[in-house]
């Protein structure tokens, strides 16, 4: 008889190197680094060039990769109409499924950017998914939707768009930790779902918004932190 491995348990489908999570010991690892040695000494921005690339940046690339991201945060304005007239009701992660499958329709690459196409839109999707998080979290309250900024951070800016304010640098530095502990969480089943959806050459933002609809599901953790 056929042996069924249920959700996959003991089945090696890939090998990553990007991030491991040692649950037993109470261990992540983001490429080679103890989540100990990042969190609050390292930016977010740094970690995203350490995932992507395997390594911390340099100043000049960490500096390349802050102005790329502060480039992109505008989002399109049929993405941010569909913000404002969703229903209020609504979870927020359908919202941010909807809103990055959205963001696929329109163009995504600048010519005068030298960087491949995939890159490109990594750096979109970094910079614009807290825009649509805050800007829902905004328009379902009836509230304005501030313009987005430049010479933010990626925390300090998402804090902005939230509360209308510029935040605090203890706030901005809070968020900023937050976001380095949730950066990378190995091979889970949101990421098998983008995997896979990638495997079949498809393109970046129809992966991610895949993942998405993976991490909804309660087997997952429900997304409780983008519940109501």
């Amino acid at each position: 008889m056929p042996v069924i491995s249920r959700g996959l348990e003991g089945i090696i489908a890939a090998e990553t190197r990007i991030g491991d999570v040692r649950g037993d010991i109470g261990q992540l690892i983001y490429q080679g680094y103890d989540i100990n040695e990042l969190a609050g000494k390292v930016s977010y921005e740094e970690v995203v060039h350490l995932l992507w690339h395997g390594r911390l940046p340099r100043q000049a690339e960490l500096d390349k990769l802050k102005t790329a991201l502060r480039a992109e945060r505008e989002l399109p304005e049929g993405v941010v109409n569909f913000l404002k007239s969703a229903p209020k009701d609504a979870q927020p992660i359908d919202i941010m499924r909807t809103a990055v499958s959205m963001l696929g329709c329109y163009k995504t690459t600048r010519t005068e950017v030298d960087m491949p196409e995939n890159s490109q839109i990594a750096i979109k999707l970094v910079a614009q998914i807290g825009v649509i998080a805050a800007y829902f979290h905004r328009a379902r309250q009836g509230k304005d939707l501030p313009p987005v900024r430049k010479d933010l951070s990626e925390a300090a800016h998402f804090l902005y768009l939230m509360n209308g304010e510029v935040p605090t640098k203890e706030a901005e530095e809070t968020l900023d930790v937050a976001y380095v502990l949730h950066a990378e969480h190995g091979f889970n089943a949101s990421t098998f779902t983008c995997r896979v959806v990638a495997s079949t050459l498809s393109d970046m933002y129809s992966a991610i918004s895949a993942g998405i609809g993976a991490l909804k599901g309660p087997l997952h953790g429900g997304a409780r932190a983008m519940g109501p």
